[in-house]
């Protein structure tokens, strides 16, 4: 499954993939720095939900994706048991 992002989507993802790369950098510098436990685990809690919200509006995307091509054509069935299987396990690696 080939994803094609629209550019107002693509533009989000990449710009929460860019902010999640800033706060892991911080992160980093923080450890380095020896700063307060508490304030890198915040840094790295903001981080991670960037990431997840990347990975969930790509899902998200190539959800609608999907369903756009299955209702389109093609091998109702298989395609559809196929497609479910692979976005089950998608939205499984987020979880």
């Amino acid at each position: 499954m080939e994803l094609d992002l629209a550019s107002a989507e693509l533009k989000a993802v990449l710009n929460r993939l860019r902010r999640a790369q800033g706060q892991i950098s911080g992160v980093i510098r923080m450890l380095e720095e020896g700063r307060d436990c508490e304030d890198v685990v915040t840094q790295l809690a903001a981080a991670s939900r960037a990431l997840d919200r990347a990975g969930f509006a790509i899902i998200a995307t190539g959800l609608q994706q999907c369903l756009t091509d299955v209702e389109a054509g093609g091998n109702a069935d298989e395609d559809r048991e196929q497609m479910r299987a692979r976005l089950e396990k998608l939205f499984l690696s987020l979880a």
